[in-house]
């Protein structure tokens, strides 16, 4: 017999807490901050830690859910773990939510589990609806350009997923300009509804803005949806007095090395910092808020390893208005 009082039921004024902004020229909406499952989901990760952060987000207003095939450790783990916790908790919820994952990088063995192909597109995403426990995902992404596919090859089996009802949307990862522009035209031949192009943004990673994909994206109407908007963690404030122990650093993290924090990086953190401080907000704050500035992205991906990191995270969409001299102060100070 089900244990009544854990059973979850919704917060009713989620919606009140969170603004939603058009995925481009879509009618589908992102809220302005989403919760990422790239890290702290996997089969070595909490349970309930787990289910409480997702029950957090929901009822703060966050409605989407991103994931790929190979989160975890180990790979797939993230989707097992959340295909449990739907069942558990969110079933009743499900079309309120959008749930969106990607194929592209390495997941099995030999040449059939990697890249751009339809026989691995297609056959990922039935893994992950499994693993998941889901009928269809809402968008499911090619996870990064794949120069060994053609590309007509690899965008004719995201527009047949989406025409098999197996996903909603389609969307890319980590595509350039170029590789942006081609995938519409082909997708829009292909009447195929192309929406969000998921890209790495942060004040200290601006390659959006460099290559031209933030300005095209803007006049194509397709979204921007920005990962590691954090930096890997180094834009918040926990490393200005050490490295502390269960930090990304402390846990010695594959992707953030303690010789990322070089002086002229720590000189940086810290006069952001102040700037953030001055506006009454934390530093991870303040670099959220940077990204939903002027527009050009619909939605800032955050991850998290506590509930409380995702509370303190959502207040941002209330305050992404900056003074001209704000703007040029970060600039300043990252140059």
């Amino acid at each position: 017999m089900a244990d009544i009082a854990n059973i979850y039921k919704a917060d009713n004024s989620r919606y009140g807490k969170m603004k939603y902004n058009p995925a481009g020229n879509s009618g589908l909406k992102f809220p302005a901050i989403s919760l990422g499952l790239w890290h702290n989901f996997g089969s070595k990760d909490n349970y309930d830690n787990m289910k409480q952060m997702l029950r957090t987000a929901f009822d703060s207003g966050i409605t989407q859910f991103d994931l790929a095939n190979n989160y975890g450790p180990v790979p797939g783990s993230a989707e097992s773990n959340l295909g449990k916790i739907i069942e558990e908790d969110f079933r009743p919820y499900r079309d309120e939510l959008i749930i969106t994952t990607k194929a592209g990088y390495d997941m099995w063995d030999g040449p059939y589990g990697d890249g751009g192909s339809r026989k691995y597109l297609m056959a990922s995403l039935d893994q992950s609806l499994k693993r998941m426990k889901l009928d269809y995902v809402d968008i499911f992404y090619h996870h990064r350009m794949d120069q060994g596919t053609p590309l007509e090859e690899t965008m004719q089996a995201l527009a047949d997923i989406v025409k098999s009802g197996k996903a909603l949307y389609a969307g890319v990862s980590n595509y350039n300009k170029d590789y942006t522009e081609k995938a519409m035209h082909i997708l829009k031949e292909l009447h195929c509804p192309f929406i969000i192009n998921q890209r790495r943004y942060s004040i200290f990673d601006r390659t959006i803005e460099q290559d031209g994909v933030k300005d095209f994206c803007k006049e194509a109407g397709i979204g921007i949806i920005a990962f590691s908007p954090l930096a890997q963690g180094m834009l918040t404030d926990k490393y200005l007095n050490g490295i502390p122990a269960d930090s990304r650093i402390g846990r010695n993290s594959v992707f953030l090395k303690e010789d990322a924090l070089t002086e002229e990086r720590l000189r940086q953190i810290a006069g952001l910092n102040q700037i953030a401080k001055n506006r009454n907000q934390t530093l991870a704050q303040m670099a959220l808020s940077w990204i939903l500035r002027d527009g050009g992205v619909c939605s800032v991906l955050i991850g998290a390893s506590k509930p409380s990191q995702i509370l303190e995270n959502i207040s941002v969409t209330e305050y992404t208005d900056f003074t001209e001299e704000e703007l040029e102060q970060i600039d300043k100070i990252c140059r």
